[in-house]
């Protein structure tokens, strides 16, 4: 009864609640099972924040998140029809309309990508510029996921191509770095912590990194969507109040991340996050801390920025008509900015 009433009450002194109208009707889909890869990674901090701070079951959400070796598992995943959602980068969402796929983004988390590229210590006076990177091992989460998109592009950018490379899949937490620490691999495309593990070991220099605005800017020429909530376009319309709900619960990790501390995220996050090290785990939530959306929004110059990304190394999508309205859906995001405060 008290629960029921709440809403009605705290309308009614002008309180604000997450999500009123939202709660107010059921989901289609209640029970839902949500694809991500990588889930420790910070690109996807939002997304930990939302299950750890209950965000989903107060929306009356229960989320099974299911954690892939890397993004395009995730992809895979949502194509054959064992997921429901993804958590995952917004090139998806091109590369699949390309492809015949409608695949849908509902509220960006990230606008800069986070992933920095870097090389071994001890190849570093070989391998100066990503110029140089023919013919080296470079790890990446996965094979087809957007750390190796990010390294496509800077290679087209110096002229080669992808296969004048090794890609290896390293995932993105203690695996990527042990596989570093152990010389299997020359450089590496990869986030934070991970990054800032290496970095804080003086095992790695870097190359490019896209944490900072002014990174954005050098290598993108300004921002560039990085993980987002993406569906399939029949998912929303069969279920309009579930994906309402869902993107609320993140609108609510963005709303927490705008203000919160590094030892506020330290807090929520499982302690197998910090790598067995919390001072450098603030010390990479700080480095990360500029990636995170600040409106849930897409701007228009990012969708572009994005698709001359992946125009400059996949010849699928130079001859391929994108229409980027279609990846995505802002009407769910502008619903959650009006409810909650």
């Amino acid at each position: 009864m008290l629960r029921a009433a709440l809403p009605a009450l705290a309308l009614a002194f002008g309180i604000a609640v997450p999500g009123t109208a939202a709660l107010a009707q059921k989901a289609e889909k209640p029970s839902l099972t949500l694809g991500v890869g990588g889930k420790p990674l910070l690109y996807y901090l939002p997304l930990t924040i939302a299950e750890r701070k209950g965000y989903f079951k107060d929306e009356g959400l229960d989320v099974t998140i299911n954690d892939f070796g890397g993004g395009a598992k995730s992809l895979q995943a949502l194509i054959g029809g064992s997921i429901d959602v993804v958590t995952g980068a917004y090139e998806h969402t091109i590369r699949m309309q390309a492809k015949g796929q409608d695949i849908v983004s509902v509220i960006e988390l990230g606008r800069f990508p986070g992933i920095v590229l870097v090389v071994r210590k001890d190849k570093a006076a070989t391998y100066k510029s990503v110029a140089d990177l023919k013919g080296a091992k470079i790890g990446v989460t996965a094979p087809g996921s957007s750390t190796n998109f990010f390294v496509d592009f800077l290679l087209a950018k110096q002229g080669l191509k992808p296969d004048d490379v090794s890609f290896i899949g390293v995932g993105g937490g203690a695996s990527a770095v042990a596989q570093m620490k152990r010389g299997e691999i020359d450089a590496m495309a990869n986030l934070d912590p991970v990054i800032t593990k290496l970095e804080s070991d003086g095992d790695v220099s870097v190359l490019a990194d896209t944490r900072t605005e002014e990174g954005n800017q050098k290598i993108f020429g300004g921002t560039n969507p990085a993980a987002v909530l993406y569906l399939k376009r029949d998912f929303v319309t069969e279920n309009p109040v579930t994906t309402q709900k869902l993107v609320n619960a993140f609108y609510r990790s963005l709303k927490w991340l705008a203000t919160a501390s590094p030892e506020d995220v330290a807090k929520v996050v499982p302690e197998d996050y910090l790598l067995g090290d919390r001072a450098l785990y603030l010390a990479a939530v700080k480095a990360s801390q500029p990636i995170y959306s600040r409106t849930g929004v897409i701007p228009e110059s990012g969708m572009k920025n994005a698709l001359n990304m992946l125009v400059e190394f996949d010849p699928e999508l130079k001859s391929a008509k994108i229409d980027l309205s279609k990846t995505f859906d802002g009407r769910f995001v502008a619903k959650s900015a009006e409810t909650i405060k």
